[in-house]
């Protein structure tokens, strides 16, 4: 019976070797100095490297068994792998024997070239262990890279290679994953490091008089509204508790179902709040909580000023439709003009984000075509880099917007410039910090001395001082030709889309001014907008969409 047990054992001495954990320590240098933080471990179990930590999303795994790095990971509750073959691992330029000694294992010198970078590998074969923390560098099968630099200045050494005991190490799950090509998998690899909330998909903004009116009393969340005769969709979304400290950007793709010309867009929002529940209700149709004032010549304008009780939509993207990209594309072939099937325009609007639960989000086309425009619209919102304060809420206020977005059910341009200053008062809180003036300013009036072609100064007052002035003008239209199929051209070479303009072109955004405000003190004040708007003529008119926010920082007393 004891001789049974000993042949046994000695049957499962190669086992238990076999199943052994190594954990290989290394330390990071950048010009030869000593990273603290730097320091990371690798382990190897049956002939498998684990190179990443428990909470990692993307586990990697050299297998020396399978002869090949397996990059798992977890996204939308389905497990996706991505692995390469080491015969399909690039090979190394040259390899030699080192005379340099590390941990007692003297050492070969392999050397790699990828990426313009240089990659040198300091490795043995004579180590229980195998594998690189670089795992696209193996320089022989069974090898353990002990040192590996990076371009001559970034180096990691080995300290340590030690034997442990009920360490747990990440599940590889190798054939409970679905394997995919290295772009699908860097593509789920990008979009799990952040979240997105899809507003619209295909939605129609067009001219339609026959839109059943909506009341907004009625209204649900993650309903698509159409509104304004078309003009308009509008959708109320809950932002997730966790997303408030985000880097929040704004995504629009555009494409034309018929509408040719080149069109004012507005993105905008509505915190679902008492402060901007009159604006919402205009836009559902209910226009008698609206401020109104007349200019000089008794011509009114609605809900373009904020007052105590009224705030104007917060708009998050001022964008400007194309010639006709997409619905004319093949209507107007010419030869080396590639046109482009969608606009898309993307914008970081972090500032903009508020702290409210639920938000309205809308687009507007001014157009009066009856197949319009097809647009998408979805939010992104990246992790910060940083913890949030939670003695600090953000500060967003409106205090004038004069683009229309009611045009398509009788909201007026904003066209007073010409003989009136935009007024508005707002109040300042205590304990703002970091105040800045986002403004956004477009000019408008298309032919040839209308303001879109016209450089106008425009100038801008708190409590009649001065704070900012400039001409808003774009000299770059040109670079956009490819948008803009439907556009006219003229007899010189020259098209429509290449002219310059009031600082926006054919299919681009125009970016807000960023203004500090670092004067700005607690209390009442008056902001005023001058701009040199010019004459009519005849029945042709020029105008100007300005959109003026005050953002910041307000800190809460304890």
């Amino acid at each position: 019976m004891l001789k049974q047990i000993s042949l046994l054992f000695l049957l499962l001495l190669p086992w238990l070797s076999f199943s052994q954990t190594y954990k290989i320590t290394y330390k990071s240098y950048s010009n030869g100095k000593y990273q603290e933080d730097g320091d990371f471990s690798i382990y190897f179990k049956e002939n498998i490297v684990y190179l990443s930590s428990q909470n990692a999303k993307v586990q990697q795994f050299t297998d020396f068994n399978k002869k090949e790095n397996s990059k798992i990971m977890e996204f939308e509750n389905n497990l996706y792998r991505n692995s390469t073959a080491f015969s399909e691992l690039l090979k190394p330029e040259n390899i030699e024997n080192s005379t340099e000694t590390i941990l007692g294992y003297k050492c070969k010198l392999a050397v790699f070239y990828s990426f313009s970078n240089k990659i040198e590998v300091w490795f043995t074969d004579k180590a229980p262990a195998y594998g690189n923390p670089y795992s696209a560098f193996i320089p022989e099968e069974k090898s353990l890279a002990l040192k590996v630099v990076v371009n001559g200045n970034r180096e990691i050494i080995a300290s340590e290679i030690q034997k442990v005991k009920n360490i747990e190490l990440p599940e590889y799950q190798y054939d409970k994953a679905v394997k995919i090509s290295d772009s699908e998998f860097e593509e789920k690899v990008i979009l799990s490091r952040y979240s997105r909330l899809s507003i619209f998909e295909n939605a129609q903004i067009n001219f339609d008089t026959d839109i059943e009116q909506i009341n907004l009393e009625n209204t649900e969340p993650d309903v698509v509204y159409h509104l304004s005769n078309g003009g308009i969709v509008l959708k109320k979304v809950r932002i997730d508790e966790s997303f408030k400290n985000s880097y929040f950007y704004v995504e629009l793709d555009v494409k034309s179902n018929g509408d040719a010309y080149d069109r004012t867009g507005s993105v905008f929002m509505l915190p679902d709040n008492d402060d901007f529940r009159p604006m919402l209700k205009a836009i559902f149709g209910d226009k008698s909580e609206m401020p109104v004032f007349e200019d000089k010549y008794g011509e009114k304008y609605q809900g373009m000023i904020a007052t105590s009780e009224f705030l104007p939509q917060i708009e998050l993207m001022r964008f400007f439709t194309s010639f006709g990209a997409g619905h004319f594309n093949t209507l107007r072939p010419i030869n080396n003009y590639p046109w482009a099937e969608k606009i898309t325009y993307k914008q970081d609007v972090s500032q903009l984000l508020p702290d409210d639960e639920y938000v309205w989000f809308g687009v507007f086309i001014g157009n009066y075509d009856k197949g319009g425009h097809i647009i998408n619209l979805k939010l992104s919102f990246y992790p910060s880099f940083g913890s949030a304060d939670e003695n600090v809420q953000k500060f967003i206020l409106p205090v004038f917007n004069t683009v229309n977005i009611l045009e398509m059910s009788g909201q007026n341009y904003g066209k007073f410039f010409k003989s009136d200053t935009l007024v508005s008062e707002f109040t300042v809180p205590e304990n703002l910090e970091n105040p800045v003036l986002l403004y956004t300013s477009t000019g408008h009036g298309g032919w040839g001395s209308g303001d879109e072609f016209v450089p106008k100064m425009n100038k801008i007052f708190i409590d009649d001082k001065e704070i900012y002035s400039f001409i808003p003008w774009r000299y770059d239209c040109a670079t956009y030709r490819f948008s803009n199929p439907a556009s006219g051209n003229f007899s010189n070479g020259l098209s429509s889309s290449d002219l310059s303009r009031s600082n926006w072109c054919p299919g681009t955004l125009t970016q807000p001014e960023y203004i500090p405000l670092s004067n700005l003190t607690p209390g009442k004040h008056v902001i005023k907008v001058v701009i040199a708007q010019g004459e009519d003529e005849g029945s042709s008119f020029s105008h100007w969409s300005v959109f003026g926010c005050i953002v910041g920082e307000e800190t809460t007393v304890k």
